[in-house]
């Protein structure tokens, strides 16, 4: 029997390309799962949020593991993401993280959890952290 993992990843981005368009996300979405070699149950699904304050498109989509999540509010400049993919099979963060490339961002921090016993940081960007992202 194959051990759980239990990551839980979560990224927090300052983009200036941000995703505005549902159908791009879902794309995006799906080439995600694919290169992380997840496999969709349901999704994605994406809508764009109209209210002041917190416009934005929002996406989703079920993987066989769990869950990928992610906002992306492009009203501020640089644009904000929020982001997180749990999942009980292992996947690489860095392939995650590279991923955001086509949004440009300028500063990225995350924190990756093992939620196997309790939820333990393994892994954090300082909170205070800023500059290029290299890829």
């Amino acid at each position: 029997m194959e051990l759980l993992q239990h990551k839980h990843l979560l990224i927090r981005a300052e983009v200036n390309d941000p995703i505005k368009d549902e159908k791009e996300l879902k794309k995006w979405l799906k080439q995600l799962v694919k290169i992380i070699d997840m496999k969709i149950v349901k999704g994605p699904y994406a809508s764009y949020v109209n209210k002041k304050g917190n416009r934005g498109v929002t996406g989703f989509v079920m993987i066989e593991t769990s869950h990928i999540a992610i906002h992306i509010w492009d009203e501020p400049d640089p644009a904000l993401v929020q982001f997180d993919v749990y999942s009980c099979a292992d996947f690489d963060v860095g392939t995650v993280r590279d991923h955001f490339h086509i949004m440009n961002p300028t500063h990225m921090a995350y924190t990756l959890f093992d939620r196997e016993k309790e939820l333990k940081p393994v892994f954090s960007t300082k909170a205070h952290w800023s500059g290029p992202v290299n890829y």
